[in-house]
Formats: C-alpha cells, sequence, structure tokens
C-alpha cells in the first residue's frame, strides 16, 4: 500500500547501527548507475515488493526482511571489493541482483564460501559457480527458438550482430552464429563495440553495406535505446527486422513505444500483449500499483526478476541454501510494434 515503511538500508547506516537479532539483511546488487541504470526504479521498488510479502508471510524464520543496495553499474572490480566488504562486514547475508556479466563473472569468482548469490537476467552461460544461482536463460536458450522463427516466418536470412564489448555480447554471438548456420542462414556483419556513449553510425553503415535484412543485438540499457532511435531516424525500422536480448519496457518506452517497426525482443514480460496474457506478471504489476501509487514505474523484465530472485533468496536463506531452483520459463518472442507475442519451443 502506498506509504507501507520502504525494506531498503543504506548500507553505511547498517554498519553504524550493527546486527539485528529480529532482521536478515540480503544485498541487492543493482546498476544505480551506467547503462542499465534506467531500470532502477522498476527494480528498486519490485525488490521492496518481494521483500514487504516475504516480511508478511512470516520472514525468514521469523526475521523480517530488509535489503541493503549496492551499486552494480560500475566497473567489475569496484562492485566486486564493496559487496565482498560488505559481506564480511556482516552488514548482509547473501546477495541477489542483475548486472552486466562481467560484472556477474567478477562477482561469481569472488564470492566463493559467503553464501548464496542469486543472478537474475539473461546470462552468458558455460559452468555455473558453487552458491551462484542463474534463474534467467544462456544465449542459447534464450535466442535460438528466435532466430529460427524470425528465419522462417520473416524471411530474415542475411544477419548482422552488433553488441557491447563484454563477455554476454560474445557468448551471444558464439551460439548465434551456430544456431543461424543450422538454419541455413548467413552472418555477414558483426561489430563488438565499447559501452556509450557511442556514435551508432558505423554500425548502421554495416547494416546497410552489408544489405542485411535482420540485426541481432545485445547492446543493452541506454546503449540499445540510442541505437534504435538512429535506426529508425535512418529509414531502416520499417524493412530491417531487429531482434534484441535485452530490450524491456523502460527501454521500450525510452525509445518511442510501441510503433517501433520489426522489433521484437526476448525478454520474458510485456504483459500489456492481449494475445498471450501473462497472468502472473499481471497481478504483479497490481500489487506494484497498490503497494507504490499510480506513479509507480513499470515492471520491467529486469524487475520481475528481481523480484523473483529476491524471494528464492529468503528460501534460501530460511532453508540453509537447500531450496531446489526454479527452472526459467520458456521463452517468448514478443514484437514490440503492437506487442504481440509467441510461445516458442525449447531444445
Amino acid at each position: 500500500m502506498p506509504g507501507t515503511p520502504s525494506p531498503l538500508r543504506d548500507p553505511w547506516d547498517v554498519l553504524v547501527s550493527g546486527p539485528a537479532p529480529d532482521v536478515v539483511r540480503i544485498g541487492l546488487a543493482v546498476p544505480l548507475s551506467g547503462p542499465l541504470a534506467l531500470t532502477a526504479p522498476s527494480a528498486l521498488d519490485l525488490a521492496s515488493l518481494a521483500a514487504d510479502e516475504c516480511t508478511r508471510a512470516g520472514g525468514v524464520s521469523g526475521r523480517r526482511v530488509e535489503l541493503v543496495p549496492v551499486d552494480s553499474g560500475r566497473a567489475p572490480e569496484v562492485v566486486t571489493a564493496e559487496a565482498v566488504a560488505l559481506r564480511e562486514a556482516g552488514v548482509f547475508e547473501s546477495l541477489v541482483g542483475f548486472h552486466t556479466s562481467d560484472v556477474h563473472r567478477a562477482l561469481a569468482r569472488a564470492w566463493a564460501g559467503r553464501g548464496s548469490y542469486v543472478f537474475t537476467p539473461p546470462h552468458e552461460g558455460g559452468r555455473g559457480v558453487g552458491g551462484v544461482h542463474r534463474t534467467g536463460h544462456g544465449p542459447g536458450d534464450q535466442h535460438a527458438a528466435a532466430l529460427g522463427w524470425l528465419v522462417r516466418h520473416r524471411r530474415a536470412r542475411r544477419w548482422v550482430l552488433l553488441g557491447t564489448d563484454y563477455v554476454w555480447p560474445r557468448a551471444v554471438h558464439r551460439a548465434a552464429r551456430t544456431t543461424l548456420a543450422g538454419l541455413g542462414a548467413q552472418v555477414v556483419g558483426e561489430a563488438l563495440v565499447p559501452f556509450g556513449p557511442g556514435d551508432p553510425g558505423p554500425l548502421l553503415d554495416l547494416v546497410v553495406r552489408t544489405r542485411a535484412d535482420a540485426v541481432l543485438l545485445s547492446l543493452v540499457g541506454r546503449d540499445l535505446v540510442r541505437f534504435h532511435r538512429e535506426f529508425a531516424r535512418a529509414g531502416l525500422d520499417r524493412r530491417v527486422v531487429r531482434l534484441s536480448g535485452a530490450l524491456e519496457e523502460n527501454g521500450l518506452y525510452a525509445l518511442g513505444g510501441d510503433a517501433t517497426g520489426e522489433l521484437y525482443a526476448t525478454m520474458p514480460s510485456f504483459a500489456a500483449g492481449s494475445a498471450s496474457a501473462d497472468e502472473h506478471q499481471l497481478a504483479l504489476q497490481e500489487r506494484h500499483a497498490e503497494r507504490v501509487g499510480a506513479a509507480a514505474p513499470v515492471v520491467c523484465a529486469y524487475a520481475r526478476g528481481l523480484y523473483d530472485g529476491v524471494r528464492l533468496a529468503c528460501s534460501l536463506l530460511a532453508d540453509g541454501n537447500r531450496s531446489a531452483v526454479p527452472a526459467p520459463p520458456p521463452p517468448r518472442l514478443a514484437r514490440a510494434d503492437g506487442l504481440s507475442f509467441e510461445q516458442l519451443p525449447t531444445g
């Protein structure tokens, strides 16, 4: 309900006040800065909703749940050093969050033996690390069925792969090359660029020069938004298919709503489509609006994953880290123009 006290605590306040016997604290690694910062309001709200619901349901062994944010939008070594130092100081008992996979890799290596760490967005694949629970899809599972659908139904046969130069986009591109070769499609161009702000012009030139009819995008956050805006300004949006593994609702609003041409996304929300109502998402939106009020931020895909991640972290703490981690839901393909959906097969 509006006016509900926030379960969010400042880490330095916790350091000063010390532990509380009736409270369990979970670190919340969310991007308060950097390219994904536009998702932070949604993320903080939905994580808070999850913590409040856990507390109302009896908490963790009777203890209420509080969240201690850590800005995961900074350099991997900075985020890791702060999160580990706060854990060692007893500020929180476990960690849950979303961030780019270079931050995830650094945190996963450093977190060994320090309790559970729940990482909620699509991830880079590869072998997992003990104590680290990845609840999103890996690159193959997230993209393979969508690529197949677009090759078959949109005749998307000449692909350009565009992303940011770090571990997740590189993994996405490796998986996509294998999938597209099996579908008889071609990769006619590829580029990886630094985190922005950068000039999208060379990327647009690559799309035009290679006569691509489809683009797979693994840019994130504000960099993704800027690319889409320039893509439409160049007049490419109505004749070149785009598929994004990181487009969520905040990004869709930022680039101008759903009049976006042949733009598709594989993030697991976009519940507004009447052809594919997601009852869990709709109920989550209703509880969020009841708690925060009419001005509540949109329930984006990252925030929904974080909500589930906080609930899982509470279960792991209550059960001594023995709780089963649920499998990710089947991938969906959303067309942003009109928000129509396809439920995609797995395997």
